[in-house]
């Protein structure tokens, strides 16, 4: 339903209409589809960075062709919603799980750079496709009181697939056809959930009436949270290692810092769901965004104590990644209408992956003029500028 001026009025997270009792076996089929892709992404991201460079790529050649995958997210991600309705969400996540296990073999079979940027266009889109569908099917089955801690549950496996896939190259070796059969086969076990929760899967009988733009402004404190923490993330993971090299850490210690942010996704985001599901997800999407501005601000003195910047950012990683966590929930809880929720996730993604594309750069530029401590300043900003644009919405809707 839409107002006089289109808009689909708000709706506090507390008044959520009650939803179907918890099914766990979609919810489950759902994570650990969602999370075998994570394991197959993480482990194919490092490997075509080692390949490329093999070919005699440059870095800023190898560059261009990363940054495909989050072209490919913005420009395929507004159609999903509507070939899914036309396909079916099993038969399109299916199809997706085929192109991506298809295309990682091809990268192997055709070593030839301008093939890759085509079947790098490809592969992103695809994923960008079943990070879509499955967000959307764990959005659609989360029952509205535990849609938090759901999302909580989500996030936490998600995270445990993308330090697997690493530690599996580091198994397998990065040479031959080892890697990309392992990578396709895990890829490819994404169809045994799927088939397994066949008759539990979300349908969509129609698609939505709105367009993706319509979304991002629709549920914008989802939607922008989605597109700092992309920034955030990507800025960060990418930049942190030159900080810690910066500060006088060594290379293993300043690449080892990645890995407390990493564990603080992990261990915080259950804790954070639950959270979510007690208290009105925007004040706390904007409690999150004041964390991460004021523990982002303090990583030049937690510096001065000896573990200080590797706790604090056990505490910022756990806390920011709740931007994720919260954001989604909270897209649930906005759109009822599956149609509506379908395209809502992929404002979302889209929103996301033009943080990841932006965050590098942005953060990068901070780190450029601000020594020894642009990094600290360039996070800090991002949350900041999330933490007002959040005042501004609670203000807002109070105002009425």
């Amino acid at each position: 339903m839409t107002d006089a001026s289109g808009a689909i009025p708000a709706k506090p997270d507390a008044d959520e209409a009650p939803s179907e009792p918890l099914n766990l076996r979609a919810l489950a089929s759902a994570i650990l589809l969602v999370s075998l892709i994570g394991v197959g992404l993480s482990l194919s991201i490092p490997l075509l960075s080692l390949e490329m460079e093999r070919m005699g790529a440059s870095g800023g050649m190898i560059g261009l062709n990363t940054a495909m995958a989050g072209f490919a997210s913005i420009l395929v991600m507004p159609f999903v919603p509507r070939l899914a309705a036309a396909l079916g969400v099993r038969a399109m996540i299916a199809l997706a799980i085929g192109v991506t296990a298809v295309t990682l073999l091809a990268f192997r079979a055709l070593p030839w750079l301008p093939a890759w940027f085509v079947l790098r266009f490809f592969y992103s889109a695809a994923l960008g496709a079943l990070f879509v569908l499955s967000e959307y099917w764990i959005n659609a089955a989360a029952p509205a009181s535990r849609r938090g801690l759901v999302m909580g549950v989500y996030a936490t496996f998600l995270s445990l697939g993308f330090a697997a896939g690493p530690f599996i190259l580091s198994l397998v070796g990065t040479a031959d056809w080892a890697p990309y059969l392992t990578g396709a086969a895990l890829m490819a076990l994404g169809l045994a959930p799927l088939l397994h929760a066949r008759d539990v899967t979300p349908e969509l009988d129609h698609s939505s009436s709105h367009s993706v733009g319509f979304f991002i402004l629709a549920a914008p404190l989802a939607t922008f949270a989605a597109f700092v923490f992309g920034a955030v993330e990507t800025g960060g993971f990418s930049l942190l290692p030159l900080y810690g090299l910066r500060l006088g850490y060594t290379e293993q210690q300043a690449a080892f810092l990645v890995s407390f942010v990493a564990l603080g996704g992990m261990l915080l985001q259950i804790p954070i769901g639950l959270i979510s599901d007690r208290m009105d997800r925007r004040r706390l999407l904007l409690l999150i965004g004041l964390f991460g501005l004021v523990a982002s601000a303090c990583m030049p003195l937690a510096t001065r104590v000896p573990w200080g910047l590797e706790i604090l950012l056990l505490a910022w990683g756990g806390v920011g990644g709740g931007l994720y966590t919260v954001g989604l929930a909270h897209l649930g809880a906005r759109f009822t209408d599956r149609a509506d929720l379908a395209s809502a996730n992929a404002a979302f993604i889209v929103l996301y992956n033009l943080g990841m594309m932006l965050g590098p750069p942005l953060v990068g530029f901070g780190f450029d003029r601000i020594v020894p401590h642009g990094f600290a300043v360039a996070i800090a900003g991002l949350f900041g500028l999330y933490a007002v644009f959040a005042i501004g919405r609670l203000a807002l809707r109070r105002g009425g």
